[in-house]
């Protein structure tokens, strides 16, 4: 930490670059935190600096690079660039990033990254080589023996000069973590916090609130403002909502909830708040899926106590519960004789739309007192003010997501067989950790019970797998939207049982044959009548009613699509499965050709992908797939 008086203001990236270099010599680790809060002027500057001078060695460590794509000809890339360029506006892209994807990255400059872009970097070798695998609470230990001597952060800011404070905003989590610890060290190794303000970031009030003095150097000029990075809201599909409607069945009153991002997180929040606002039409929800007698007791009551979100991420699903009434249950609640009750929800990182960095930029004071960002070691872990984290998170629901999971009740979350990573390990063990370590707490998967490719269904339940992010000596609940299988305390045997009654029934006698020559489970054993209707076309029966009522919406908590985008979401998703039989597309894209000329509004949707007047035979197939695709989805 600096003096206030020895706290540089930077006029332009490349003085906060040269200042850098000059402070702490040629060799630069750089942090930069996960997600939205990275300085990307001031990263940019010192990777320029480091490419023209390869006397600098420059390594990055950083997690989850936000990027917008540039333009492409695929009807993906038609239809997300032109959406995350208006939603993001002028974002800068990262030096490194789309270098370090091609493999170009000079021989001077090196970046690891702990987490991933789900699904982005599966082809970029340079990328996979260079990923720093490690739980979240376990990376600012990694930074400080791998000597990151700068860390640079946006910020957000209050007052002007030396009494200026900088909120951290976005991205307490491993920020205070790693201050803490560097306190500890002080004067052995230099070391700077630069911060680049950025005034659409809402300044949150807590730990992250800091001083001038806290920060070695400042940027902050009108021409290195920016627009936040903004994610789009993803449609909510019935097997979301079939797993989500278990899942908020499970949700104890007076309890603790970790959510993350994303339609399944949408999903559940829209699940909880029918729970609490209409318990009759969510029980009936809730009776059509379960065909047999329910695995737990469910928890179906409007919430009296309430919750209180103790959250990795705070996400917009997290707000909208608050508002509903349903997170309202203070962190200290049950603490004899608490003097200060605490706030409503802890996270430790957020990131998400334009309306959700809006609504906490125009909180009161009052309401954001309520939501306190924290370092991710308080969030994600027990230690340290173990006693208090007992008492708060009494009844704790830690609910993620994975990829696969194992008959035997291991869970894959972050790479593939084959070792390529897909996104990161991120918290997850952490909350099944803690879930196994706090009373009353439950790790709660939630995992697709199939995924389609080409036309092909596939098992997400396996007998096993390459890979584990979370071993089965771990195993708790298991959720898919065919029901809840609880796995805590379990035999193998009685595992495997649990794990087939939720497994998709075109793939429940191959499994269970695999069990059996395994010798896991008898012979003579069936998968009980109750659970061998599992079928989309059953979940399509159950809630697809509900869904045309209005009572499911594809977007539960609001989206900055358009309705020309929207429509476009559900007809290309109907593509996307039907891309895999090419000779029948195109018979479709003919027989469209010659119908009904496009109506207003599909004129607008096809103006919307630059498909109104295509100039080759390709594109003029891809319009009439596209034109047939909207007219199948029409009410969609």
């Amino acid at each position: 930490m600096t003096d206030a008086n020895s706290t540089s203001a930077y006029a332009t990236p490349q003085e906060a670059a040269e200042d850098i270099l000059t402070r702490v010599g040629k060799h630069v680790i750089l942090g930069l935190p996960l997600g939205l809060g990275k300085a990307n002027h001031i990263a940019n500057a010192l990777y320029d600096r480091a490419a023209q001078d390869p006397s600098i060695e420059l390594t990055i460590y950083s997690a989850l690079t936000l990027e917008v794509p540039k333009e492409g000809n695929s009807l993906e890339a038609r239809f997300v660039t032109p959406l995350l360029q208006r939603l993001c506006g002028n974002y800068p892209a990262l030096s490194y990033a789309g270098a370090q994807a091609r493999g170009m990255l000079p021989d001077n400059i090196h970046v690891h990254e702990f987490f991933l872009p789900a699904g982005r970097r599966l082809n970029a070798p340079h990328v996979q080589q260079s990923y720093l695998s490690a739980n979240y609470t376990h990376i600012t230990a990694h930074l400080l023996d791998a000597g990151v001597n700068v860390l640079a952060q946006l910020v957000a800011a209050r007052g002007q000069g030396v009494n200026a404070r900088y909120s951290l905003s976005c991205n307490t989590d491993l920020t205070l973590d790693f201050l803490e610890r560097m306190d500890r060290r002080a004067g052995e190794t230099p070391f700077m916090l630069v911060g680049q303000v950025n005034d659409q970031l809402p300044f949150m009030p807590g730990l992250g609130d800091l001083p001038t003095s806290a920060f070695s150097g400042i940027l902050n000029t009108p021409e290195t403002q920016f627009d936040l990075f903004s994610l789009p809201k993803q449609p909510v599909t019935l097997n979301d909502y079939a797993t989500a409607l278990h899942v908020a069945a499970l949700i104890k009153d007076g309890g603790t909830l970790q959510i993350g991002i994303g339609s399944f997180a949408d999903a559940l929040t829209h699940a909880l708040k029918l729970r609490h606002g209409t318990p009759d039409l969510f029980n009936e929800m809730i009776s059509a899926l379960i065909d047999g007698e329910a695995v737990l007791q469910s928890e179906r009551a409007p919430f009296e106590v309430g919750l209180y979100g103790s959250s990795e991420m705070l996400v917009e699903g997290l707000l909208e519960l608050r508002k509903a009434g349903i997170i309202k249950r203070a962190a200290n609640a049950y603490l004899p004789n608490a003097d200060d009750p605490g706030p409503l929800i802890h996270g430790g990182f957020f990131l998400g739309s334009r309306s959700f960095y809006r609504e906490l930029r125009e909180m009161s004071d009052e309401d954001l007192a309520q939501i306190q960002m924290m370092p991710i070691s308080f969030v994600n872990d027990l230690f340290g003010d173990e006693h208090l984290k007992r008492a708060q998170r009494r009844d704790a629901r830690f609910v993620n997501n994975a990829l696969m999971a194992t008959l035997m009740g291991a869970v894959t979350s972050d790479a593939l067989e084959d070792g390529r990573v897909v996104s990161g390990v991120g918290g997850q063990y952490n909350f099944v950790a803690q879930a196994h370590e706090l009373e009353g707490a439950r790790s709660i998967i939630t995992v697709k019970a199939v995924r389609e490719s080409r036309g092909r269904a596939t098992s997400n339940i396996v007998w096993s797998y390459g890979h584990t992010t979370i071993p089965r000596h771990l195993r708790d609940i298991v959720v898919t939207e065919y029901g809840i299988a609880d796995l805590r305390g379990k035999s193998d045997r009685d595992c495997i049982a649990a794990m087939l009654n939720i497994v998709d029934s075109r793939f429940q006698d191959r499994l269970l044959a695999t069990a059996k020559k395994a010798g896991k489970i008898e012979k003579g054993y069936v998968v009980p009548d109750a659970h061998r209707g599992n079928t989309p076309e059953r979940i399509a029966a159950d809630l697809s009613p509900r869904c045309d009522a209005g009572h499911l919406p594809h977007f539960p908590i609001g989206t900055e699509m358009t309705e020309t985008e929207q429509r476009l979401v559900h007809a290309l998703t109907h593509l996307k499965g039907h891309a895999h039989d090419k000779p029948r597309l195109i018979w479709h894209a003919a027989r469209t050709w010659r119908g009904a000329p496009p109506t207003f509004g599909e004129s607008e949707a096809l103006e919307r992908m630059n498909l109104t007047a295509p100039d080759d035979i390709q594109n003029k197939i891809t319009r009439y797939a596209l034109l047939w695709a909207l007219r199948e989805t029409t009410d969609t």
